[in-house]
């Protein structure tokens, strides 16, 4: 039985030990050297008696920082990923809440790292432990006493208060999520992927440990690559990566701005996206562009372990419709309850909720959010079973599709109807030359406020907006930018647009 993720490296570096494992395109490491690597990280962790505790890795995206988490985990603890690219306050937040002994620095980071109250914890460089002797007998021994609940990770996602919630997951559902993932988009041992998220999200989870699992090879695609799209499609190319699994904006980004006049992807046979609804036409695009690719929309919370959903997408789709997340992944549960809690119907909304293997372990040191998001499964009286409340609403099409609606926090009021604001974004993405669309609502006004990147004014946009919007859905106020704002992770950041707007 598999109880430790650790149980891919052990098994690939034997089959594949000078396979290319990760690469950023300049520097890269094989297999046999994460795993040497990793073992002296985890062997310099039992050195300074550290076991069981949180490792903050503060390291710019490369592959030494892939290696850095799994020697957290050789070393019996977990790792916490940090990085430069977060505001500071976010970075002593998450620093105060996990007490880290150990914070893990490359050279470009270290400097950076003590400038922050560390506590009792030291920074350390990761060239100097991952080159120390590795004690094989200390190193099985902590292997051995492992079990599949131990956590492996702990994930910041931003929280509704302003405060981060610390998500920590364990070997358990990290290996469930791999193992099924895996299956449904087909990875193998011939699989390149091309990495678009930040070390510091869940969403690495999709390349890393597969490329574990089958002896492929991760590409870390360097994040300025996406904003010059023809460039990055040449990335694409030259590395021949046939596997993609990347936020809808990030997707968008590529197809909206022509970059595939220029060149196309020759190579991919999987493209996997989610996090945000695809426009029609933007997808279109993409599958004119890799026609050979068979694409798979996801969807899943960090407090899921990554994706929990899927929907291959077979047929097409028409202008205004939305690609539905299809249905859950094997060995989990995907319920839809009403606000009384019973199973909504088909054409009725209702929050997701996730039960089985992949809901996470909770927030670390947050239990009273831990017990307002992790459940009793209100449709199981008999025993203690629990639940994650994703606070995203859906509904069953009459395929008995899951189709995504919107978070509940996106839902409003306005002129006594029920508004879902990624309707509005999403007709303002079909119009032609408009590329990405985002929206707030500003309670106190009541009023709808857009922002869009595209060709068309402001005058030209409202006047087409008029023949697919009822009325009460247009926006109050539009504003036409040269770029709309992004997260980290490559979703439309509301939060900038509200404070653009709070700005005037």
């Amino acid at each position: 039985m598999q109880n430790n993720v650790l149980n891919y490296l052990n098994r690939i570096v034997r089959e594949k030990p000078d396979k290319l494992a990760y690469s950023d395109g300049d520097q890269g490491l094989t297999f046999r050297q994460v795993y040497d690597q990793s073992r002296s990280v985890g062997s310099f962790l039992h050195d300074r008696g550290i076991y069981k505790k949180p490792v903050v890795v503060f390291m710019r995206k490369s592959p030494q920082e892939v290696a850095a988490f799994f020697g957290v985990v050789a070393g019996g603890c977990f790792y916490v990923p940090v990085d430069e690219e977060m505001p500071a306050g976010r970075i002593q937040l998450i620093l105060d809440n996990v007490k880290s002994p150990l914070v893990i620095c490359d050279r470009d980071t270290v400097g950076i790292a003590r400038t922050f109250a560390l506590g009792e914890g030291q920074a350390v460089l990761y060239d100097d432990i991952s080159a120390v002797q590795a004690d094989d007998g200390v190193l099985s021994e902590i292997y051995e006493r492992a079990i599949d609940t131990d956590p492996i990770y702990i994930v910041f996602t931003s929280g509704s208060t302003g405060i981060p919630k610390g998500v920590a997951a364990c070997h358990r559902s990290v290996i469930d999520y791999v193992e099924q993932l895996s299956e449904i988009l087909a990875f193998d041992g011939d699989t390149v992927f091309g990495n678009q998220s930040p070390l510091y999200f869940d969403a690495c989870l999709k390349e890393l440990y597969p490329t574990l699992k089958f002896g492929a090879t991760t590409y870390l695609i360097p994040k300025g690559l996406f904003s010059f799209p023809t460039a990055l499609v040449e990335y694409l190319n030259t590395h021949r990566i046939n596997t993609i699994c990347w936020v809808v904006s990030a997707l968008t980004m590529v197809s909206a701005l022509g970059a595939f006049d220029e060149g196309r992807p020759e190579y991919l046979r999987t493209v996997a996206f989610g996090s945000e609804v695809f426009p029609i036409k933007q997808f279109r695009l993409w599958r004119q562009a890799a026609p050979k690719a068979v694409f798979t929309n996801l969807y899943g919370p960090t407090e899921g372990t990554g994706m929990c959903c899927y929907y291959r997408v077979e047929r097409d789709f028409a202008d205004g419709e939305v690609i539905p997340i299809g249905r859950g992944f094997p060995n989990r549960e995907i319920l839809l309850l009403k606000a009384d809690n019973t199973p909504a119907g088909v054409g009725e909304e209702g929050e997701i909720c996730i039960r089985g293997t992949s809901v996470t372990l909770g927030y670390y040191n947050d239990p009273e959010r831990t017990a307002a998001a992790y459940v009793q499964n209100p449709l199981n009286t008999a025993y203690p079973e629990v639940i994650y409340k994703t606070g995203d609403l859906g509904r069953y099409n009459d395929r008995g599709e899951l189709v995504f609606v919107s978070r509940k926090d996106h839902q409003i009021k306005h002129m006594g109807h029920r508004i879902e604001l990624g309707e509005v974004e999403v007709n303002v993405a079909m119009l032609p030359g408009v590329r990405m669309a985002g929206c707030i609502y500003d309670s106190e006004k009541k009023k709808i406020v857009l922002w869009y990147d595209g060709d068309p004014d402001e005058k030209e946009l409202t006047r087409a907006l008029k023949t697919k919007l009822p009325r009460y859905m247009l926006p109050n106020r539009i504003y036409k930018v040269d770029k709309l704002p992004f997260t980290a992770n490559g979703k439309i950041d509301r939060m900038a647009l509200r404070k653009m707007y709070e700005k005037g």
